[in-house]
């Protein structure tokens, strides 16, 4: 960017809170329990293709902060479909797909790199056409917008004298009296920032911009292979073989030769971790088994507690993409607990039938499948269904939703029942009226309690859960859930953290790689 500010000098404690020094991402989903205990207020919260009620762990505590207007004073939801969190903001900002953004992307497809440049396609084509478009949101359907653009416009809105500082962030490299467009922020970005992209644009006659809307990618590099291997050139090499330039580690001295190396301090794949032992964990500075909280001896297997896997993929959806895929969703519609026959014949369960399963904050309602693929003692739900809305004039589309009922209990008690499955629906598509599946599955992550892994902050989605025949009053797809019990359970696995300082009076380890990251000040309490 030709124009990038300054590293900020503070950490948000609601994304990064001081128990969890070692957590690579932010730790978005504690966010209910943190404001909860008073360690903050959201004034105005974006949500970005996030749907925390139905993906994070005890999405009824989410109900209750993005509800309560003295936790979350507005909620704006920026999303390019609805969803179940998008029921419970302020503002619904209807964000382009893939098809009508412009974006750069690149993933691990084969032995070396690559960028690809998305593009809003009505754009392009009326452009192509000899129309003028200004924004992309004039030739979108439904005028919706692309994300560059309402960041860019409301920061000028925000600061349109740029009195607060912000709009000189946002404003054209070739006129500073208007908002950067979407052609100067990425013509800079292909100019400047993409290797070898320049030299085959030239080749062609043409700017790389111009390249990269005539090809859609480009290759960087290829046949990329041992990049820990590669010399390269430094100031000098000091202590442990570590070599730097320009003041920053950037390899490591081996055998008289430098070498990039690996991302650890040290440069080399560490099988000891001195960061690990350094901040407490001297347990866990070498590989070795650790006991967890599903550790199967601990458990009662000769009774009704089994190890519950709810996170399995199944080959024929994508995550909860898949919703409007109508064709995989009619391959894959079914919901069914996964159970070994011998536990099956043990908890006296038969394919089919109705189960209830309780976690430590409450339980859920699905149908047993007997099947030789999963192994004794384990049972699983697959992670993709279970999706839900509240009505049918707004929330989930109709091919993977279920419409329910949410019912407040009292005492941090909650209930989502389904009033109806999957039914046939008019629509433009003629496919939507020949429906025959039913079942929308179960959303099973609202009974989840928390369960943050004391080091890494990640969320530990495996859950110890006792299995038992569904009892007189549950029908499929009920979630009972009590918060209240939710929320003493994250403050169990809080007492299991070891805050920081650390070594030096570090906050945070200062070589762990940060996206937006602070000043180095900031690391230092």
């Amino acid at each position: 960017h030709w124009n990038t500010p300054p590293a900020h000098s503070r950490w948000n404690t609601l994304l990064w809170p001081p128990e969890y020094p070692l957590a690579h991402h932010e730790m978005s989903f504690l966010l209910p329990y943190l404001i909860k205990e008073g360690r903050g207020k959201l004034d105005v919260y974006f949500s970005r293709v996030y749907n925390p009620v139905w993906t994070n762990p005890d999405g009824f505590s989410w109900i209750e902060m993005l509800t309560d207007e003295d936790s979350v004073g507005l909620h704006v939801a920026l999303t390019p479909t609805w969803s179940e969190s998008a029921q419970y903001a302020d503002y619904v900002l209807p964000m382009g797909v893939g098809a009508e953004r412009h974006d750069t992307h690149s993933y691990a497809t084969h032995a070396g790199s690559w960028l690809g440049f998305r593009q809003p396609v009505l754009r392009v084509a009326a452009e192509r056409a000899g129309e003028k478009v200004d924004r992309t949101y004039e030739a979108n359907p439904g005028e919706v917008w692309e994300e560059n653009e309402f960041w860019i416009d409301l920061s000028w809105r925000i600061d349109p004298e740029g009195e607060l500082g912000i709009r000189k962030w946002f404003e054209s490299p070739n006129d500073p009296e208007r908002p950067v467009s979407v052609d100067e922020y990425y013509g800079w970005m292909f100019d400047n920032s993409i290797p070898g992209l320049p030299d085959k644009a030239a080749a062609e006659g043409i700017t790389p911009l111009q390249y990269m809307r005539k090809y859609g990618a480009v290759e960087i590099e290829h046949d990329v292979y041992e990049v820990h291997e590669r010399e390269i050139e430094v100031d000098e090499v000091g202590e442990e073989g570590l070599a730097t330039k320009d003041g920053k580690t950037v390899g490591v001295d081996i055998d008289g030769t430098t070498k990039t190396g690996f991302g650890s301090p040290s440069r080399k794949l560490e099988w000891f971790s001195k960061t690990m032992y350094d901040w407490g964990w001297e347990d866990a500075s070498i590989p070795n088994y650790l006991k967890t909280h599903v550790y199967w001896r601990d458990m009662d297997m000769e009774g009704n507690e089994r190890i519950l896997l709810p996170i399995f993929r199944l080959p024929t959806l994508i995550h909860t993409r898949s919703g409007n895929a109508k064709y995989l969703y009619e391959i894959s519609h079914g919901h069914p607990l996964w159970v070994n026959p011998t536990d099956a014949d043990s908890l006296g369960l038969d394919t089919g039938q109705m189960v209830r399963i309780s976690t430590d904050i409450g339980y859920f309602v699905m149908r047993a499948w007997r099947t030789e693929g999963i192994r004794p003692g384990v049972v699983a739900a697959s992670h993709h269904l279970g999706r839900w809305r509240l009505s049918d004039e707004h929330g989930n589309e109709r091919w993977s939703s279920a419409l329910v009922d949410i019912d407040r209990m009292g005492g941090g008690r909650w209930r989502l029942r389904q009033k109806s499955g999957i039914e046939p629906f008019a629509s433009s598509d003629p496919d939507s009226e020949r429906i025959w599946w039913r079942d929308a599955g179960v959303n099973q992550n609202l009974a989840f309690p928390p369960h943050p892994d004391p080091v890494s902050g990640m969320h530990v989605w495996h859950q110890r859960v006792r299995i038992a025949p569904a009892e007189e009053d549950d029908q499929y797809g009920d979630v009972v859930v009590d918060t209240t019990k939710s929320h003493e359970i994250y403050q169990e696995w809080l007492k299991l953290t070891k805050p920081g300082p650390g070594p030096d009076g570090e906050r945070r380890p200062l070589w762990l790689a940060r996206p937006n990251k602070p000043t180095d000040d900031a690391y230092y309490v």
